[in-house]
């Protein structure tokens, strides 16, 4: 999920544009130059992150805190500067704001400016707020990274390219070579306009290109050896590589060896058999758009994932802060929340998603909010427990006799021990939010123009009727083995936690 615009984006890894006599006149890499601040943030920070994990510093829970104040710290600085970008080159943006991007100060350019001033505010309230470590100094550098990988994320992807996809035509006409990835294709790439039914797995460019193409036939009845420079012709404006036109045209000159007068219909199978061997491979094949099935599940997976972890966040944060309060408090405040809890309870996350779909804009963060903020009440109920059991144990009251704060005594000391019943719930909740994105996806009130695993699998059953099985196997697969591993790891976590149950199960 991750790497996928390098897995799957459609722009080559290398272009070599060609001169009239076939010399490299430029060489290029689109793939980079495409890539959004998002992505090379994820990547780059993706990489830190495995390191610093491995890194035998601190326990392992303190690295994984620094690692998820890190990812926040970065997307807060992404999206400051990204609003930052859009008042200074607005309509109505102040003269000065205008000139600071485009003349920066002194030799350091605008956007460089932009993203440091954005990174450091981000940065300064982080160190201030966040207690990503006892020492000022390990505090320090765990807020600067993630700053300067983010403040670096927005200055490399400034000026990102819109996405057009003109390389294969530069192919067919000699002007360039390009080198891709394993998946050459991206999830909103289409071969033409027209396509009108999907391609099986294993098919190529050049049959989607025939969905495209009129091949009058017509006229043709029988041909005669005479009328093979006009089909000549024809082929000449199939926009193929030269290879597969050669290809084409040797085909047809066969034909008229072995017969005098081919019918239209051999004409048609001979067009038909160059293009199955030529082009690019769907590896799985197409949707009705004619777009590539395994470029959208490796995008789709980011978007499953990103619902999943975010949503799950957010429930897991009201869960507990709701919790902490019921189980510490009791009495009326305890019997007032809890009947909070039964409402939000009674409420059906899917058709709030459906009412929602109709009246709010369907975006992406609209639909992390809604499913975050009425799946909290298991966190909620499991914090409320363990409160209870631990607003009696005496280091609780030790600093409650010490005069400490409310909130230091709920999250710094009486959270670590009651949070894990809540952690291994949360592996449950990211499971269920992958499968409520899934389902919004395939009733078609998902975010528009994304790849999604549940509307691969509403495109399986076409508007004519037809099954195309291959856009119901394996986005279903991948539902099923991401709902599953989830699972599993629940599972494993509750096992870890509470060893009497694996024993019971043994």
């Amino acid at each position: 999920a991750v790497f996928a615009p390098i897995i799957a984006s459609g722009h080559p890894l290398l272009l070599e544009t060609l001169g009239p006599s076939g010399e490299v006149v430029e060489t290029s890499s689109p793939l980079v130059e495409h890539l959004s601040s998002a992505d090379w943030f994820l990547m780059i920070g993706t990489l830190l992150a495995l390191v610093w994990i491995v890194l035998p510093i601190g326990s392992r829970g303190t690295r994984l805190g620094v690692v998820l104040a890190g990812a926040l710290q970065g997307g807060l600085t992404i999206a400051l500067v990204k609003l930052l970008k859009h008042l200074a080159t607005g309509a109505d943006a102040p003269q000065w704001a205008k000139t600071l991007l485009t003349d920066g100060i002194g030799s350091i350019p605008g956007p460089v400016v932009v993203s440091g001033a954005a990174a450091l505010g981000v940065a300064a309230l982080f160190v201030a707020l966040v207690p990503t470590a006892r020492n000022p100094g390990w505090r320090a550098l765990a807020a600067i990274v993630p700053g300067v990988v983010a403040a670096l994320a927005t200055t490399l992807a400034w000026n990102v390219a819109l996405p057009t996809f003109p390389y294969q035509a530069m192919e067919r006409d000699a002007e360039a070579r390009a080198i891709y990835t394993l998946v050459p294709w991206s999830p909103a790439q289409r071969f033409g306009d027209r396509n009108t039914k999907t391609l099986p797995p294993g098919s190529t460019s050049d049959q989607a290109l025939q969905l495209n193409v009129t091949f009058d036939l017509a006229p043709i009845k029988p041909v005669a050896r005479d009328r093979l420079p006009e089909l000549i012709e024809r082929t000449e404006d199939l926009p193929v590589a030269a290879a597969t036109r050669d290809a084409l045209l040797e085909r047809l000159g066969a034909l008229f060896d072995e017969s005098t007068a081919p019918n239209g219909g051999q004409i048609q199978t001979a067009l038909e058999s160059v293009l199955a061997g030529s082009g690019r491979v769907y590896a799985l094949g197409t949707d009705e758009a004619g777009q590539d099935v395994l470029s959208q599940l490796i995008h789709a997976s980011r978007l499953a994932l990103s619902v999943g972890f975010v949503a799950t966040s957010i429930a897991v944060l009201i869960g507990i802060t709701m919790g902490a309060l019921m189980g510490y408090f009791g009495g009326m405040i305890d019997l007032l929340l809890y009947r909070v809890v039964e409402i939000f309870m009674a409420i059906p996350v899917l058709v709030i998603l459906i009412v929602a779909a109709g009246v709010l804009p369907r975006n992406l963060y609209v639909m992390m909010a809604i499913i975050g903020c009425f799946t909290w009440q298991t966190a909620a109920r499991f914090t409320r427990a363990e409160f209870f059991k631990l607003r009696n144990q005496d280091f609780v009251q030790s600093a409650q006799a010490m005069g400490l704060p409310l909130r230091s005594i709920l999250f710094k000391h009486m959270l670590p021990n009651g949070v894990t019943p809540v952690l291994v719930d949360a592996s449950f909740l990211i499971a269920a939010a992958i499968l409520i994105e899934s389902f919004i996806s395939f009733l078609g009130l998902g975010p528009p123009e994304q790849a999604s695993w549940g509307k691969l699998l509403a495109e399986a059953t076409g508007e004519t009727g037809t099954f195309s099985w291959w856009l119901a196997i394996f986005p279903g697969f991948a539902i099923f083995l991401t709902v599953l591993a989830y699972n599993l790891v629940g599972e494993a976590l509750r096992d870890a936690i509470d060893p009497k149950l694996k024993k019971a199960r043994v």
